[in-house]
C-alpha cells in the first residue's frame, strides 16, 4: 500500500509542480510514467498475498472480518484489506515450576488441592493446534492471543477442578493416568468449542508435599524390610528342611545296616579286608583272634 501512495504522490508533484515549470516540464511525461509504474506495482503486490505453509490468513476490511480463509500459496485479496496470519501447525504451551522452562518465566507450575486437602504441584505441557476453518471466528471472538486467552486459563482451571476428586498419593501413583484422561476430555471439549484441537496433554511431573514424601519413603523402606525378612525366614525354613532330610537319610541308612547285615556277611567282609591287607606291600604283623573276633594288625616299623 505504501508503494501505491508513493506513486500517487509522484504523479501529484508532477502535475502541480513540474508541468507548470518551463525548465522542468520536459520531464513531466517521464515522471508521470514513473508514478504510474509505482501505482501498478503497489496494486499488484497488494492484490496478491502469499501464505506460507502451516499458516492460514484471514482478511479484514475496516473492522469487518471476511469468512473466507486464505490457504497456503498465492491468494488474490482486496488491496485495502488487512490480512491476519494464524499458525495452524501443532503448538505447545508448557507450565513448569522450573525457572525459564515454561512459556512464562519463573515458577509457572499449577498448584492444586487434592481430596485430602494437600497442595500438589503439577508441571504440564499442552499440545494443540488451530482449526483453519475456525480462524475467522477466532479473530472476531478471541483475537490472535488465544494462548493466554483460551489455552492457559482453561487448562489451569480444568486441572484444579478435577484434582479435588483424588488424594495426593493417588495422583502421584495409581490414579495418574485416570486423572490425565479426565482432564484431557474436559479441556478437549472446551478447546473445540473455541476453534482449537487438543492433540495431547502431558503431565510432566507431580510434586507432593514433603510430609507425604517422607511417609511414602518410610512405607517403601518398611515394605523392603518385610520382604528381606521374609526372604531370610524362607531361607531358614529351607535349611531346616535340608537338615531334616539329611538326618532322616542317616537314620534310614543305619536302620538298613542294622537289619540287613547277617553274621555270615560280616565274616565274609572281614575275610576280604584281611586278604587285601595281607597282599599289600607294607610289612605288618597279624594276630588272629577267635572265629568271631577281629584280627589285630601290627606294623613292624
Amino acid at each position: 500500500m505504501f508503494i501505491v501512495i508513493l506513486g500517487i504522490i509522484i504523479i501529484a508533484v508532477s502535475f502541480f509542480v513540474i508541468k507548470d515549470n518551463y525548465k522542468l516540464n520536459k520531464f513531466y511525461p517521464y515522471v508521470n510514467f514513473i508514478g504510474f509504474i509505482f501505482i501498478l506495482l503497489g496494486v499488484s503486490t497488494s492484490v496478491i498475498k502469499q501464505v506460507e505453509a502451516g499458516q492460514a490468513g484471514v482478511q479484514s476490511l475496516f473492522g469487518k472480518v471476511d469468512n473466507h480463509v486464505l490457504e497456503s500459496g498465492l491468494n488474490v485479496i482486496n488491496p485495502l484489506a488487512e490480512v491476519t496470519m494464524f499458525d495452524i501447525k501443532t503448538q505447545n504451551y508448557t507450565m513448569s515450576g522450573v525457572h525459564d522452562e515454561g512459556d512464562k518465566s519463573g515458577d509457572d507450575a499449577i498448584r492444586v488441592l487434592s481430596a485430602d486437602g494437600l497442595e500438589v504441584i503439577i508441571d504440564l505441557t499442552v499440545l494443540y493446534r488451530v482449526i483453519p476453518s475456525e480462524t475467522p471466528r477466532i479473530l472476531k471472538e478471541i483475537g490472535t492471543d488465544y494462548r493466554n486467552t483460551i489455552v492457559r486459563p482453561i487448562t489451569r482451571t480444568k486441572i484444579r477442578d478435577n484434582a479435588v476428586y483424588y488424594d495426593a498419593v493417588s495422583l502421584y501413583s495409581t490414579k495418574r493416568d485416570e486423572f490425565q484422561t479426565r482432564i484431557f476430555n474436559g479441556i478437549e471439549k472446551d478447546f473445540k468449542s473455541r476453534g482449537l484441537i487438543l492433540e495431547q496433554l502431558l503431565v510432566r511431573n507431580i510434586t507432593l508435599p514433603q510430609s507425604v514424601k517422607v511417609t511414602i519413603e518410610s512405607k517403601i523402606n518398611a515394605e523392603q524390610d518385610a520382604q528381606k525378612m521374609q526372604f531370610v525366614l524362607q531361607k531358614e525354613k529351607q535349611e531346616a528342611e535340608r537338615k531334616r532330610v539329611e538326618a532322616q537319610g542317616i537314620a534310614d541308612y543305619q536302620k538298613i545296616i542294622n537289619t540287613g547285615l547277617s553274621e555270615q556277611q560280616l565274616q565274609y567282609e572281614m575275610i576280604k579286608a584281611n586278604k587285601e591287607i595281607a597282599l599289600s606291600p607294607n610289612t605288618k604283623i597279624i594276630v588272629m583272634g577267635n572265629s568271631k573276633g577281629m584280627p589285630l594288625i601290627l606294623n613292624d616299623k
